[in-house]
């Protein structure tokens, strides 16, 4: 099973910070407009928001494997609900590699795989280096070619 890039928790975490400043400015809004809510609250709830985004990502990054196999894509991940997920390479429609501006901030890319017959039927494996998301898309590419080729005899 292949892990994950670790600047993929860096950015996991990063999502805790904003989730826990978003919340923050929330609670001081309610604070001026409408309760008083103590100082201290404020800072505990978005201390603890960003707590569990850090919990939570180093969780994720310790569960999120993948992994080759001889006909299918294997998949494990998850926190509260833990996903097993298994994409035939003969189902493979096309694949793609997506860098997103705050992925390109951390030198990161995800592999989107999309697959036949059933509506959200799309696998992304984020938090890969450019270099193997474009030699993972390629490999599942030749895959898909290949059992296709099989599967139409």
């Amino acid at each position: 099973m292949e892990a994950l890039n670790p600047r993929i928790r860096l950015l996991w975490i990063g999502q805790g910070l904003l989730a826990a400043i978003v919340v923050g400015i929330a609670l001081a809004a309610v604070d001026q407009l409408f309760v008083d809510v103590p100082t201290v609250a404020i800072v505990g709830v978005a201390a603890l928001i960003l707590l569990l985004g850090v919990a939570y990502a180093v969780r994720l990054y310790q569960v999120w494997k993948f992994e080759l196999q001889a006909d299918a894509l294997y998949l494990e991940r998850g926190v509260v609900t833990f996903v097993e997920t298994a994409v035939p390479f003969v189902r493979v429609q096309h694949v793609d590699t997506q860098f997103g501006p705050v992925e390109r901030v951390f030198g990161l890319s995800s592999v989107v795989v999309y697959t036949a017959g059933s509506r959200n039927a799309d696998v992304r494996i984020p938090g890969l280096t450019p270099d193997r998301a474009r030699e993972l898309q390629d490999t599942l590419r030749e895959l898909a070619v290949e059992s296709e080729a099989e599967d139409a005899v």
